[in-house]
Protein backbone atom coordinates (compact mmCIF):
# COMPACT_ATOMS: atom_id res chain seq x y z
CA UNK A 1 0.00 0.00 0.00
CA UNK A 2 1.41 3.29 -0.70
CA UNK A 3 1.83 5.97 0.98
CA UNK A 4 -0.12 9.08 -0.58
CA UNK A 5 2.07 11.73 -2.03
CA UNK A 6 0.69 15.06 -3.30
CA UNK A 7 0.06 14.04 -7.06
CA UNK A 8 -1.86 10.22 -5.50
CA UNK A 9 -4.25 12.78 -3.53
CA UNK A 10 -4.60 15.17 -6.66
CA UNK A 11 -5.62 12.42 -8.68
CA UNK A 12 -8.42 10.68 -6.14
CA UNK A 13 -11.69 11.63 -6.80
CA UNK A 14 -14.48 12.77 -4.23
CA UNK A 15 -16.40 8.82 -5.46
CA UNK A 16 -12.65 7.41 -5.12
CA UNK A 17 -12.34 8.49 -1.62
CA UNK A 18 -15.67 6.88 -0.49
CA UNK A 19 -14.71 3.49 -2.57
CA UNK A 20 -11.48 3.64 -0.87
CA UNK A 21 -13.32 3.72 2.66
CA UNK A 22 -15.76 0.93 2.17
CA UNK A 23 -13.37 -1.57 0.59
CA UNK A 24 -11.23 -0.34 3.48
CA UNK A 25 -14.14 -1.38 5.85
CA UNK A 26 -14.74 -4.33 4.35
CA UNK A 27 -11.29 -5.68 4.64
CA UNK A 28 -11.78 -5.04 8.55
CA UNK A 29 -15.10 -6.74 8.71
CA UNK A 30 -13.22 -9.45 7.14
CA UNK A 31 -10.03 -9.41 9.27
CA UNK A 32 -7.94 -8.47 6.60
CA UNK A 33 -5.15 -6.14 6.76
CA UNK A 34 -3.91 -3.69 3.77
CA UNK A 35 -0.06 -4.84 2.82
CA UNK A 36 1.77 -1.40 4.51
CA UNK A 37 5.24 -0.76 6.82
CA UNK A 38 3.61 1.56 9.15
CA UNK A 39 7.32 2.47 9.74
CA UNK A 40 7.82 3.22 6.28
CA UNK A 41 5.38 5.77 6.40
CA UNK A 42 6.31 7.51 9.33
CA UNK A 43 9.14 7.75 7.20
CA UNK A 44 7.57 9.23 4.15
CA UNK A 45 5.06 11.36 5.56
CA UNK A 46 7.86 13.15 8.28
CA UNK A 47 8.18 16.17 5.70
CA UNK A 48 4.21 16.03 4.54
CA UNK A 49 0.90 14.93 4.48
CA UNK A 50 -1.56 14.73 1.99
CA UNK A 51 -4.36 12.91 3.62
CA UNK A 52 -7.29 12.22 1.08
CA UNK A 53 -10.19 12.22 3.58
CA UNK A 54 -11.47 13.50 6.87
CA UNK A 55 -13.50 11.80 9.71
CA UNK A 56 -15.03 12.90 12.48
CA UNK A 57 -16.50 10.56 14.77
CA UNK A 58 -16.74 9.95 18.23
CA UNK A 59 -14.38 9.71 21.02
CA UNK A 60 -15.49 6.08 21.87
CA UNK A 61 -12.70 3.85 22.38
CA UNK A 62 -14.56 1.29 19.85
CA UNK A 63 -14.27 3.81 16.92
CA UNK A 64 -10.96 4.00 16.55
CA UNK A 65 -11.33 5.48 12.28
CA UNK A 66 -8.15 4.94 10.97
CA UNK A 67 -8.83 1.17 11.91
CA UNK A 68 -12.33 0.74 10.96
CA UNK A 69 -11.57 1.99 7.82
CA UNK A 70 -8.13 -0.03 7.65
CA UNK A 71 -5.81 3.13 6.34
CA UNK A 72 -2.75 3.55 7.50
CA UNK A 73 -0.60 6.70 8.54
CA UNK A 74 -0.82 10.00 6.68
CA UNK A 75 -3.96 8.73 5.07
CA UNK A 76 -7.03 10.21 6.72
CA UNK A 77 -7.57 13.67 9.39
CA UNK A 78 -9.03 11.61 12.34
CA UNK A 79 -11.34 14.52 14.42
CA UNK A 80 -12.52 13.19 17.51
CA UNK A 81 -14.89 14.59 20.02
CA UNK A 82 -17.91 12.82 22.18
CA UNK A 83 -21.30 12.40 20.40
CA UNK A 84 -19.36 13.16 17.20
CA UNK A 85 -20.80 16.66 17.42
CA UNK A 86 -20.02 20.19 15.12
CA UNK A 87 -18.79 23.22 16.80
CA UNK A 88 -16.27 25.82 15.26
CA UNK A 89 -13.02 24.28 16.11
CA UNK A 90 -14.09 21.37 14.38
CA UNK A 91 -15.50 23.21 10.90
CA UNK A 92 -11.93 25.19 11.29
CA UNK A 93 -10.57 21.04 11.28
CA UNK A 94 -12.19 20.34 8.15
CA UNK A 95 -12.17 23.52 6.25
CA UNK A 96 -8.18 22.87 6.89
CA UNK A 97 -8.45 19.11 5.73
CA UNK A 98 -10.04 19.68 2.31
CA UNK A 99 -9.51 23.73 1.04
CA UNK A 100 -5.66 23.82 2.46
CA UNK A 101 -4.69 20.10 2.52
CA UNK A 102 -6.83 18.78 0.02
CA UNK A 103 -8.78 15.90 1.09
CA UNK A 104 -11.81 14.67 -0.96
CA UNK A 105 -14.38 13.31 1.35
CA UNK A 106 -15.93 14.24 4.35
CA UNK A 107 -17.56 11.40 6.60
CA UNK A 108 -19.18 12.37 9.88
CA UNK A 109 -19.63 9.02 11.79
CA UNK A 110 -22.06 8.22 14.68
CA UNK A 111 -22.05 5.01 16.06
CA UNK A 112 -24.48 2.72 17.30
CA UNK A 113 -24.59 2.13 21.62
CA UNK A 114 -22.82 5.71 21.81
CA UNK A 115 -22.46 6.97 25.71
CA UNK A 116 -22.71 10.83 24.69
CA UNK A 117 -26.26 10.61 22.59
CA UNK A 118 -27.51 8.27 25.71
CA UNK A 119 -26.16 10.91 28.14
CA UNK A 120 -27.57 13.33 26.22
CA UNK A 121 -31.25 11.18 25.89
CA UNK A 122 -31.00 10.94 29.42
CA UNK A 123 -30.90 14.68 30.43
CA UNK A 124 -27.14 13.95 31.64
CA UNK A 125 -25.40 17.17 33.09
CA UNK A 126 -22.16 17.84 34.69
CA UNK A 127 -19.66 20.52 34.49
CA UNK A 128 -18.15 21.07 31.08
CA UNK A 129 -20.35 17.94 29.70
CA UNK A 130 -23.64 19.67 29.82
CA UNK A 131 -23.15 22.30 26.73
CA UNK A 132 -21.58 19.51 24.98
CA UNK A 133 -23.97 17.62 25.10
CA UNK A 134 -26.66 20.62 24.26
CA UNK A 135 -25.29 19.80 20.67
CA UNK A 136 -27.13 16.63 20.57
CA UNK A 137 -30.66 18.24 22.28
CA UNK A 138 -32.17 18.99 19.10
CA UNK A 139 -31.90 15.69 17.78
CA UNK A 140 -33.46 14.09 21.01
CA UNK A 141 -36.22 16.92 21.03
CA UNK A 142 -37.28 15.85 17.43
CA UNK A 143 -37.49 12.07 18.43
CA UNK A 144 -38.70 12.28 21.68
CA UNK A 145 -41.59 14.46 20.98
CA UNK A 146 -41.89 15.83 24.54
CA UNK A 147 -41.51 12.16 25.94
CA UNK A 148 -38.60 11.94 29.00
CA UNK A 149 -37.82 8.54 28.94
CA UNK A 150 -36.77 6.92 25.52
CA UNK A 151 -36.35 3.34 24.32
CA UNK A 152 -32.88 1.88 23.36
CA UNK A 153 -34.45 1.60 19.40
CA UNK A 154 -35.81 5.49 19.96
CA UNK A 155 -32.15 6.28 21.53
CA UNK A 156 -30.54 4.32 18.04
CA UNK A 157 -32.58 6.88 15.64
CA UNK A 158 -31.27 10.06 18.09
CA UNK A 159 -27.96 8.50 17.37
CA UNK A 160 -28.43 8.79 13.59
CA UNK A 161 -30.38 12.52 13.42
CA UNK A 162 -27.45 13.55 15.18
CA UNK A 163 -25.52 12.39 12.13
CA UNK A 164 -27.87 14.22 9.89
CA UNK A 165 -28.22 17.35 11.94
CA UNK A 166 -24.16 17.62 11.84
CA UNK A 167 -24.32 17.53 7.99
CA UNK A 168 -27.08 20.05 7.81
CA UNK A 169 -24.87 22.42 9.86
CA UNK A 170 -21.31 21.78 7.91
CA UNK A 171 -23.33 22.80 4.75
CA UNK A 172 -25.11 25.90 6.97
CA UNK A 173 -22.31 26.79 8.93
CA UNK A 174 -18.74 26.65 6.51
CA UNK A 175 -19.25 28.64 3.10
CA UNK A 176 -16.06 26.89 2.48
CA UNK A 177 -16.91 23.37 2.83
CA UNK A 178 -20.36 23.70 1.26
CA UNK A 179 -18.58 25.78 -1.53
CA UNK A 180 -16.36 23.10 -2.00
CA UNK A 181 -19.28 20.47 -2.38
CA UNK A 182 -21.52 22.59 -4.67
CA UNK A 183 -17.90 22.18 -7.30
CA UNK A 184 -17.96 18.72 -6.76
CA UNK A 185 -14.74 19.09 -5.38
CA UNK A 186 -15.49 17.08 -2.19
CA UNK A 187 -17.81 14.84 -0.67
CA UNK A 188 -19.83 14.95 2.41
CA UNK A 189 -21.82 11.87 3.85
CA UNK A 190 -22.67 10.83 6.56
CA UNK A 191 -22.30 7.25 8.07
CA UNK A 192 -22.70 4.71 11.33
CA UNK A 193 -20.65 2.50 12.40
CA UNK A 194 -22.13 -0.42 14.45
CA UNK A 195 -19.63 -1.61 17.41
CA UNK A 196 -21.37 -4.76 17.30
CA UNK A 197 -20.43 -6.03 13.78
CA UNK A 198 -17.45 -3.59 12.84
CA UNK A 199 -19.35 -2.30 9.64
CA UNK A 200 -20.11 1.19 8.64
CA UNK A 201 -23.16 2.64 6.73
CA UNK A 202 -22.89 5.07 4.63
CA UNK A 203 -26.09 7.44 5.04
CA UNK A 204 -28.10 9.16 2.17
CA UNK A 205 -27.66 12.86 3.34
Amino acid sequence: MRTLTKELQANITPKDAHKILVEGNNRFIQNLKANRNLKAQVLATSEGQFPFAVILSCIDSRVPAELVFDQGIGDVFSVRVAGNVINEDVLGSMEYACKVAGSKIVVVMGHSNCGAVTAACNHYELGNITPLLSKIKPSVLEVSKGKEKLSSAEIEEVSHLNVTHAIERIREESPILAELETKGAIEIVGAMYSVETGKVTFLNN
